[in-house]
């Protein structure tokens, strides 16, 4: 069974380290937020200015004023910073975050991504994913493995114009947890109850399939 965009940034928590700082893109990724294993020191960064990013709130913890690079309202833990967007991106272009977690809408067996336009539809434009791709070297995707048509985002070559070449270096969807290395997508884990045979035939790019490829554990 596929997961749920929840399973999806849960399971992606699971990859952060404690001491971490960690960009959250809009989408799946700022979910990701209320899943930091307990106990476990990780500051959340939205590229608008605040270091220190908490789970969503609850309807009577609402502040207006506080929200993430999506326009969403979010939380702030113990020991949040507030500061402009420049030195927000002079902190991200300087190499100074330890994972970035991206959304998407293709990506390629050269680990590149298409995140930011889809050519004759209106966009809000490219916010900051230009940046990240090009300042971090610890990158998640996370997307659907395919679109609503079944056609496969995991590709050969990306259609869509690029946000960054060569850049991605994982990918969870929905079916599985890939990694990009050598020209292939190579298969890690599956999604509970997800065949392999389901996830050969939803990747258009040349995928490598162990032996044994093991369920994803939350």
């Amino acid at each position: 069974m596929a997961l749920s965009r929840e399973q999806l940034a849960q399971r992606v928590a699971k990859e952060m380290q404690d001491g971490f700082y960690v960009n959250l893109g809009i989408g799946i990724p700022t979910l990701v937020a209320n899943y930091i294993p307990e106990g476990m020191q990780v500051m959340l960064q939205s590229e608008n200015g605040l270091l220190g990013m908490g789970e969503f709130p609850t309807e009577d913890a609402i502040d207006a004023d506080l929200i993430n690079a999506g326009k969403q309202t979010v939380t702030a833990v113990a020991g949040a910073s507030f500061f402009s967007s420049a030195e927000s991106f002079a902190m991200i272009r300087g190499g100074h975050v330890d994972l970035t977690v991206l959304g998407a809408f293709e990506v390629d067996v050269n680990g590149s991504i298409a995140s930011w336009m889809i050519p004759g539809k209106l966009i809000k434009g490219m916010g900051g994913a230009m940046d990240l791709v090009a300042g971090a070297d610890n990158i998640i995707v996370t997307m659907m493995h395919a679109d609503k048509h079944g056609n496969s985002k995991l590709l050969p070559l990306c259609e869509l114009p690029l946000t960054g070449y060569g850049c991605i270096k994982r990918v969870m969807t929905d079916l599985a947890f890939i990694e990009i290395k050598d020209g292939a997508f190579h298969l890690l884990e599956r999604a509970p109850g997800v065949t392999v045979e389901e996830i050969i035939a939803k990747t258009a790019g040349k995928l490598i399939v162990p032996e044994h490829v093991p369920e994803m554990v939350f």
